[in-house]
């Protein structure tokens, strides 16, 4: 959803509330596109603050589902999200570019909240997602999830750097 932020501009101190549905599915990622399983709108309130400078406070409140780190199982993970920035709509794209205060999600007069609240997630993202504290995983020879199943696989993995000496030994045994 777009909000056109002109009409705050008429005087300073100027405030307005806005409520905007969610239009977007999924958060996409460089590790895959993590559904939306449930949502809010987003509640904004946007204050002129004068000299062409705008404050925005906002809530947002969605549930990413995202793979377990383990065993790939999904997990659902709520983010309850407490926006805030300054806008500063007297400077120009590049000009934001070069103070390193990129906001992708303002275009003109336009503020984007689908893109302000990806920004918001993908910056609150959880460094690990495990479905449980005690995750198995999922076997690395056979695939199974040993959080379900167990598995007959050897889990031994030999040093194979000690390849020569375990030779010698499978040497000694058969004599």
């Amino acid at each position: 959803m777009l909000i056109n932020l002109t009409e705050l501009f008429t005087r300073d101190g100027k405030e307005k509330d806005y409520t905007c549905e969610i239009d977007m599915d999924g958060l996409e990622t460089r590790n895959g596109v993590y559904p939306i399983v449930s949502k809010e709108p987003v509640s904004l309130h946007i204050r002129n603050l004068g000299d062409r400078k705008l404050l925005l406070e906002g809530q947002a409140k969605v549930t990413l589902q995202i793979p377990c780190d383990r065993c790939l199982e999904p997990v659902n993970c709520p983010f309850d999200l407490t926006l805030e920035d300054e806008l500063d709509m007297s400077k120009t794209e590049e000009e934001r570019a070069e103070d390193l205060n990129e906001q992708p999600y303002v275009s003109g007069y336009n503020l984007d909240v689908n893109r302000l609240l990806s920004n918001e997630l993908l910056l609150n993202l959880p460094m690990k997602v495990l479905c449980r504290e005690d995750c198995k995983g999922i076997c690395n020879r056979c695939g199974a999830n040993r959080n379900h199943t167990a598995c007959s696989c050897d889990q031994s993995s030999p040093d194979p750097r000690m390849s020569v000496i375990q030779d010698l030994f499978q040497k000694f045994k058969e004599v």
